[in-house]
C-alpha cells in the first residue's frame, strides 16, 4: 500500500455522517458498541462496518470486554490526521510553477 493510499484511508474515515457522529460521541471518552448502536439507531452489523473503517484508519481503537467491544480515540492516529490535514492544506510559495508558458 502506498503512502497516498494509507492517507486516503484516513480521510475516508471522516467521509460518512454516521462515522462523524461516532467520532463526536467518542470525544467524551470510551464507549461500548451497545451504546453506539443505541445512539445511532443502526444495527450491529452496520456499526461493525463503520468501526472497521475507523480502526483500519487508526483513528479509533477497540478492546473487547466480555461480549462487547469498547471504542475510543487512538491518540497517535488523531495526531497523524491533524498533521496530514495541516500538511496538505498549507499553501506553499511555488509561484514559478503556477503559470503555463504561452
Amino acid at each position: 500500500m502506498t503512502e497516498n493510499e494509507k492517507e486516503a484511508r484516513i480521510f475516508k474515515a471522516f467521509c460518512d455522517p454516521n462515522r462523524l457522529t461516532i467520532l463526536r460521541l467518542l470525544q467524551s471518552g470510551e464507549k461500548c458498541a451497545c451504546k453506539l448502536v443505541e445512539e445511532l439507531h443502526i444495527g450491529q452489523p452496520t456499526l461493525s462496518h463503520h468501526m472497521k473503517i475507523l480502526c483500519d484508519a487508526e483513528i479509533v481503537i477497540g478492546r473487547k470486554q466480555g461480549k462487547w467491544m469498547y471504542y475510543s480515540f487512538n491518540p497517535k492516529g488523531i495526531e497523524k490526521a491533524h498533521r496530514l490535514l495541516k500538511e496538505i492544506t498549507t499553501i506553499t510559495d511555488n509561484a514559478s510553477s503556477n503559470y503555463c508558458n504561452s
